[in-house]
């Protein structure tokens, strides 16, 4: 009955751990992210919690990225390429994009 309790509770603390996380939208949204023209994400603030949502985020885009260069015979550099354009051109207004010259800006 205590690995039950002890399970219940343990579940509890990582379901609102997982809640209470950082989200790409978020962290778009307060100025903590912006879209490179690489492909990935890059922080614009230093804190912890940002620099884990980068690190998850560009991980997971990478994984997806060599899967589209496999099945299309390209490199992966071309794919992240292509999305980075796409992704800096997508940006929403206010969000930050970090231009050809190596520059946050606000679009």
């Amino acid at each position: 009955m205590k690995n039950i309790v002890k399970g219940v509770l343990l579940a509890g603390v990582l379901i609102s751990q997982q809640v209470l996380a950082l989200t790409l939208t978020e962290a778009r949204q307060q100025g903590r992210v912006g879209e490179t023209l690489s492909g990935f994400i890059a922080p614009v603030k230093q804190d912890k919690e940002t620099l884990a949502l980068v690190k998850s985020i560009n991980e997971a885009r990478s994984e997806n990225y060599q899967k589209l260069a496999d099945s299309n015979n390209i490199s992966a550099n071309q794919v992240a390429e292509l999305a980075g354009q796409k992704l800096v051109a997508r940006a929403q207004a206010g969000e930050y994009v970090r231009g050809i010259n190596g520059q946050w800006m606000r679009k």
